[in-house]
């Protein structure tokens, strides 16, 4: 049985981890907030853009532009994996990494997949096991702006353009409430084309006749690199307000852990110094009996 210094000795500890808990849930729904906002703004122009581009390369040849052209087969795939550079958030960087594991079992028979990894915690994972890394990025989250999606699209354009792949994907939590982030694995590169049972479901109207205006060329040069610059950024921002909404659950449920905890010991220590008092009575009675 603990003695009574020992029981006071955990409460305090517990208590002083709750403090913690408490403080880092605070913080993260304050960022939360913003994380969030960014999110909502940038979400229409990145969907309204990715319909737009992915109908509009259902109507050109592939040869348009070299970001247009279709994966080769049996070729190798570059997998971007978003994960946070801390901890302390539930399955958030569990799940991210889960899927990319599936991912590259059902992608990497042969070539492996490549690998872009963003977040101290996948960089830590992937490295321990060997994978090929073409790229690697961390502490970008702690002030995330356009110039890093634009830094990472970049290499990615570069890995596909040059040949080293021949597809780019993105895996990353996509924030959908405070309660709930959904994973999601989507393509990059090349572009995704619409089918035509899809195409022609968009199409409810006319059929659309774009008029190009300078040359096709010119606009694919300046429009596709920064769709693809918008995709990825629109996708870190999802994991940024994904991984707060995690840490602020993960810590609400420590707080909560911890103050059950703190009134389960409380509970059995009054029941110890009990014990102890009744102990004292019964030898101070029995010593005044035996004189």
């Amino acid at each position: 049985m603990p003695s009574l210094i020992d029981l006071r000795r955990r409460i305090r500890a517990v208590k002083s981890t709750q403090q913690i808990t408490k403080a880092m849930k605070m913080i993260a729904a304050s960022r939360l907030k913003r994380a969030q906002d960014r999110v909502v703004a940038a979400r229409p122009f990145a969907q309204r853009m990715a319909r737009v581009l992915n109908s509009l390369v259902s109507r050109v040849e592939q040869d348009a532009h070299p970001l247009l052209r279709a994966p080769q087969p049996g070729g190798r795939s570059l997998l971007i994996v978003i994960t946070a550079d801390r901890g302390l958030c539930g399955s958030f960087n569990s799940n991210v990494l889960k899927a990319a594991g599936q991912f590259i079992v059902t992608e990497g028979k042969d070539p492996q997949v490549a690998l872009g990894l963003i977040g101290r915690k996948g960089r830590d994972f992937f490295r321990r096991r060997g994978f090929d890394v073409l790229y690697e990025q961390t502490g970008i989250f702690q002030r995330l702006a356009f110039a890093h999606a634009a830094e990472l699209a970049n290499a990615a354009i570069e890995a596909f353009t040059s040949g080293q792949v021949s597809s780019v994907y993105l895996v990353y939590n996509e924030f959908k409430s405070v309660m709930t982030q959904r994973i999601v694995v989507e393509r990059l590169l090349p572009i995704p084309r619409l089918e035509p049972e899809a195409a022609a479901k968009a199409d409810t109207g006319p059929t659309i006749d774009y008029l190009y205006e300078p040359a096709p060329e010119e606009i694919f040069k300046e429009l596709i690199p920064r769709h693809v610059q918008i995709q990825v950024y629109r996708a870190l921002l999802e994991s940024n307000a994904a991984f707060y909404a995690a840490q602020m659950t993960a810590m609400d449920a420590a707080t909560r852990n911890s103050a059950e905890m703190i009134e389960n010991l409380t509970l059995y220590m009054n029941k110890v110094r009990q014990a102890a008092i009744t102990r004292e009575i019964i030898e101070v009675v029995s010593g005044a009996s035996a004189t």
